[in-house]
């Protein structure tokens, strides 16, 4: 269909898509700055209370997480059977009464306060919240409002403003935290997020109007968890269920990581918050060189040596870092090192999530690769929610004073699949390649 036809402008002055993209962008940026905020200052919780073993960052994972895995298909449903530019200027308008809560608790609070530790953790729960409900609404518009043909370059283009969100997020965080909290307190910090949460639903207001995709939509239980086809489907196809479950330890894996980064920061190096969140912007830019150069090599095709690579890479990696608590080495060297090991590493991590989440979009027929996805997204969320389990059984175990001792574990659970996951490689034809995905991932928050 031509632009005429269509009545579409291109996609790079088109009002409605650009608007999207910087929506999308300042929530990103939004839920990063107050998601890394509310870490550091558990960690400087944990701190003051003189234990080495003890640390709250595993409550505020598990508190972002379970709204995900508990909403995220009741999020599916709501955005089918109503409006999705409807919820998503909702969601945006629902973000700004969050970050009023988030700067009320801040300012109310005394700094180290019980009170503090359990009303930052409500309004994060809050903030997850609406997170899992903006998310398929904010895919799934997408189809709705623009050409076919134009969906693979406005997903690349989402997906990297969304990865670039949650660098400057988490690295902005380090700055007004360590600028602001001697002075003023950490409310102006929150105060921030409260301006670019209004900034946000404004610009989701040049989303032109959607009708609803199946007004009058039932909600059922198989809408919440996951379907009999879907099950059925991954009994009978074992390179399928793999894979899911390689994705499964990918998050797994990934939600313990960074949590050991942030305290490896705080605790064992004691750079403060504004180096810590750099190790943190550093993981995160390792994971997006990563997944570029997975994309790039490969083209048209699924190759799961890359996998096996990305596997590697994570052992070789993880290994290193665990051994940092024996290095004698200056605080700032340590830093430096540190810092490359994770770009290092978050390079691997792209390299074998690519082919991963590609075979999952590919593999399913047309009639279930939406249940597929969704299903993708659960489970993401459900291993998340089980690092924080983990990483506190660990810190109590190793204590956070050398928390960078946790990295063995991971090598050794990913070393199986280094060795022994080989799949056949898999040609991707032309028309699966601008299959795009739906819902929210870990990496969107």
């Amino acid at each position: 269909m031509s632009v005429l036809e269509s009545g579409l402008p291109k996609l790079s002055r088109d009002r409605s898509f650009l608007g999207m993209v910087a929506t999308q962008f300042l929530g990103a940026f939004n839920d990063n700055i107050f998601k890394q905020m509310v870490v550091l200052v558990l960690t400087d919780y944990a701190m003051r209370s003189g234990t080495e073993s003890e640390t709250y960052q595993p409550y505020a994972h598990a508190a972002f997480a379970l709204p995900f895995v508990l909403f995220s298909g009741m999020a599916g449903w709501l955005s089918d059977r109503v409006s999705k530019r409807g919820v998503v200027v909702v969601a945006k308008l629902a973000e700004i009464v969050v970050m009023l809560a988030g700067m009320l608790v801040l300012f109310l609070c005394d700094l180290g306060s019980k009170e503090l530790f359990v009303g930052l953790l409500a309004v994060l729960t809050l903030m997850s919240l609406q997170s899992a409900f903006f998310g398929p609404a904010k895919y799934g518009i997408l189809p709705e409002m623009l050409r076919e043909e134009d969906l693979p370059p406005a997903n690349g283009v989402i997906q990297l403003t969304t990865f670039v969100a949650i660098i400057l997020g988490v690295a902005v965080c380090g700055a007004l935290k360590g600028g602001l909290e001697a002075r003023w307190g950490l409310w102006p910090v929150s105060g921030v997020c409260v301006g670019l949460a209004v900034v946000g639903t404004l610009t989701s207001l040049l989303l032109r109007p959607t009708p609803p995709a199946h007004p009058g939509l039932k909600l059922k239980a198989s809408n919440l968890l996951l379907d009999r086809e879907t099950w059925r489907l991954l009994r009978s196809d074992r390179t399928l269920a793999r894979v899911l479950l390689a994705v499964i330890l990918f998050w797994f894996l990934g939600g313990v990581s960074l949590q050991i980064v942030t305290e490896f920061g705080k605790q064992q190096l004691q750079v403060g918050d504004w180096k810590t969140s750099i190790l943190n912007a550093a993981l995160s830019l390792g994971i997006g060189v990563g997944c570029v150069i997975s994309g790039a090599l490969s083209k048209h095709t699924i190759r799961f040596g890359l996998v096996r690579c990305g596997a590697w890479g994570m052992v070789v990696t993880f290994s290193v870092l665990a051994s940092l608590a024996l290095w004698q080495m200056s605080t700032d060297g340590l830093f430096y090192v540190s810092a490359i090991l994770f770009v290092l590493m978050g390079g691997a991590a792209g390299l074998y999530a690519v082919p991963l989440q590609v075979f999952l979009q590919a593999r399913p027929s047309a009639d279930q690769k939406g249940r597929m996805i969704g299903t993708m997204n659960l489970t993401t969320w459900i291993g998340v929610l089980a690092s924080a389990g983990f990483y506190n059984f660990c810190a109590s175990i190793i204590g956070t004073k050398s928390i960078s001792l946790t990295f063995l574990p991971l090598a050794l659970l990913i070393l199986p699949v280094a060795i022994f996951y080989r799949p056949k490689d898999e040609f991707l034809r032309p028309t699966l390649s601008v299959e795009s995905s739906g819902g929210k991932t870990a990496v969107d928050s």
